[in-house]
């Protein structure tokens, strides 16, 4: 989902805060093909202790008071919480392992960031040329097929770092035959190393490799097949190509459209899929060429990388949130700091959020989760809550200072922007809080 790697309180009103994705309801147990489908009510949801932890380690307030009085539950799966990349935080992202555990922890929506192979098949990667962080690749004999092999980092004589070590393999580069051969690892990479080893060893400290041993690389169609038997909706991404396109004549239309295609050959029912793109022509291709999908596709927002984009000045927005919806788009999604702001120290929706919402344009937000530790204000995630970009004498005023006050972020873009749901690399909490404040 995310675009950049790794990188207040306020009161419970009485009545309870209930709403949902508008076309995410399940009708029954079968979908318009008949085929069986598995209801959230017929899995098991395990939360483990971090939501927990989590409240434990908020300030006192309201909010905290009424988190602690879901303590005993019951937790039911939720569309508020989407797996991002399944549960990454602790499992290789887009393996069979990261969505069961996603499941497990009550995401009811997930994602299989897509991609292809040299032979043109889709598979869920967060990036084309992802494989030397994200696979076991070069450690294998296809590391010779890579695109820029493993490089060492050079230091000079006084051990002054010169160049860091480097390597760049592509699904491009292999076949979806050898793209299966291969195991998923926790994404990083050391660039300070001069071995193979010792570059794949680059998991961040916050994160584990318990869990990362051999992580199980999925096609697509895999990831529609396993989505199924979990019960969970699905939310691709059509991933902008490394390679230019057309790839051997496979055009970005050919591309888009075969995404699409993979679902209607699985029978899976168009509301039941949210197909996601940062290139705003994806996002209209599917409204014209199939809009039974393309009425609840969602455009991510990543236009915060070009300088002449302001979130805080609608005059740099192009194209605005009014012409977005006259063309059709019905959900945009931009990294979850674009929709909160500080004012007197608490935590209110940006500008952004509330003329998205004016234009009619429903939410959803990325990342939670995502930011490691937040003692040190949280970087990217929630750089509009602590001091970054914010007016000097706002910077005394953060309100993201320890782990617990994702919870006060959460809050906010749930109850104020009344985001539809949040993509998140630890599903458990926002499961948690969602079923705490009864959304659906």
């Amino acid at each position: 989902m995310s675009k950049i790697m790794l990188i207040g309180t306020t009161m419970i009103g009485s009545a309870a805060i209930a709403f949902s994705l508008s076309t995410a309801s399940w009708a029954g147990n079968e979908d318009e093909s008949g085929r069986n489908y598995h209801q959230g009510k017929n899995h098991s949801i395990q939360l483990g202790p971090r939501p927990f932890f989590l409240i434990n380690d908020m300030d006192d307030g309201p909010l905290k008071k009424k988190l602690e009085s879901c303590e005993t539950g019951p937790f039911k799966r939720t569309d508020f919480s989407i797996g991002h990349r399944g549960a990454a935080l602790q499992f290789p992202e887009h393996t069979q392992e990261s969505y069961q555990a996603a499941a497990k922890m009550g995401a009811g929506i997930m994602e299989c960031d897509v991609t292809f192979t040299q032979d043109k098949e889709l598979v869920c990667r967060h990036s084309q040329c992802d494989l030397h962080t994200t696979t076991n690749i070069l450690e294998t004999a296809l590391a010779e097929r890579c695109s820029v092999p493993f490089q060492p980092a050079v230091f000079d004589n006084n051990g002054n770092l010169v160049s860091a070590a480097t390597a760049q393999c592509c699904t491009s580069d292999i076949t979806l035959a050898e793209f299966k051969s291969l195991k998923g690892k926790m994404d990083g990479f050391d660039p300070l190393a001069t071995t193979v080893s010792d570059f794949m060893a680059g998991t961040p400290n916050w994160r584990t490799d318990l869990y990362a041993s051999r992580g199980t690389l999925l096609t697509h169609k895999e990831s529609i097949a396993l989505f199924r038997k979990l019960g969970v909706k699905m939310t691709p991404e059509l991933k902008s190509p490394s390679v230019p396109m057309p790839f051997n004549g496979f055009s970005q239309r050919d591309y888009a459209q075969k995404m699409i295609n993979e679902y209607k050959e699985a029978g899976i029912p168009a509301s039941k899929v949210w197909a996601q793109s940062f290139d705003i022509n994806d996002i209209l291709y599917w409204i014209q060429s199939e809009p039974e999908f393309g009425k609840q596709a969602v455009y991510l927002d990543g236009r915060y990388e070009d300088p002449a984009f302001d979130h805080r000045n609608p005059a740099t927005w192009s194209p605005s949130m009014e012409q977005l919806a006259s063309n059709g788009v019905k959900i945009i999604a931009p990294p979850m700091w674009m929709l909160l702001e500080l004012e007197e120290g608490e935590i209110v929706p940006s500008l952004y959020a509330n003329r998205a919402k004016k234009a009619g344009l429903d939410i959803i937000a990325w990342t939670f989760e995502r930011s490691g530790p937040l003692a040190t204000g949280g970087g990217f995630y929630y750089q509009t809550l602590n001091g970054e970009n914010q007016n000097p004498s706002h910077i005394e005023n953060s309100v993201i200072n320890n782990d617990g006050d994702m919870f006060n972020a959460l809050h906010v873009l749930a109850k104020d922007v009344r985001i539809l749901g949040i993509f998140s690399d630890w599903p458990a909490t926002v499961t948690y809080y969602a079923n705490c404040m009864n959304l659906k």
